[in-house]
């Protein structure tokens, strides 16, 4: 299909045919294409969970609540947002580059490369106990709100999550749109019990589930309406 084709037909679908044919393998293709998707810094913070053992497909449905989508789907997939792991993939993130710098003397441009994920990361994901680090982001940005001077509003653990999720979604884009590509259906749903999802796979307390994503092939039922958009002169502007 072309990239056209591909987005007219990908729909939300909530009945999957549970005696259809299913190549497990396309999942992992699709998460494979999944990793590449643009994220916040190179950080990959997330991670995706291909559920498809039956004893844990069946908790994973209990947790959404035996909703349709999730009941009838040949597999499940989870993305997870991990913000726990940030000095881990700042730490990777730095080695590659001093790899690619190796016998380089280095440039402006190079140091400050350098420097965004030995500096910068740390100043971005640091949280204490005590909140010191919050505190001296907010001190930054509302001095550089005072003079007038651009900066990133990052500055609380909530602003940090929403960074995160937003990254992991556009991984879970790229999941739909190449299943899709492949001949398969999907529905991303939000509609699930975070503990319970977060016990079955043994995940730490600071990680979050962004969104579960049923998969498989659709039945013609499973798609309750036909596609409506608002219009597009109220949602996309020229300036």
């Amino acid at each position: 299909m072309t990239f056209d084709q591909i987005i007219n037909a990908r729909r939300s679908v909530r009945i999957y045919d549970e005696n259809a044919q299913f190549d497990s393998k396309i999942v992992t293709k699709s998460l494979e294409r999944a990793v590449l998707s643009a994220n916040s810094s190179n950080m990959q913070l997330w991670e995706f969970y291909q559920v498809s053992n039956e004893d844990k497909k069946k908790a994973v449905v209990k947790a959404c609540m035996h909703q349709s989508a999730a009941r009838t789907a040949s597999e499940l997939i989870i993305f997870v947002t991990r913000q726990d792991k940030w000095k881990e993939r700042a730490r990777w993130n730095l080695a590659n580059m001093q790899k690619q710098f190796e016998g380089k003397t280095l440039t402006g441009k190079d140091k400050r490369a350098l420097n965004y994920y030995k500096k910068l990361m740390p100043l971005f994901y640091t949280n204490d106990f005590l909140g010191i680090a919050t505190l001296i982001r907010f001190g930054i940005v509302a001095y550089h709100t005072i003079i007038n001077k651009p900066i990133i509003h990052l500055v609380s653990h909530a602003d940090q999550r929403v960074s995160l999720h937003k990254s992991c979604a556009l991984a879970a884009q790229t999941f739909m749109l190449s299943m899709k590509s492949e001949g398969y259906d999907t529905c991303p749903m939000e509609g699930f019990d975070e503990r319970m999802i977060k016990k079955i796979l043994h995940l730490p307390a600071n990680a979050e589930i962004c969104m579960v994503m049923a998969c498989g092939i659709g039945k013609p039922e499973g798609i309750y309406s036909s596609r409506t958009r608002v219009d597009n002169s109220e949602v996309i502007f020229r300036i």
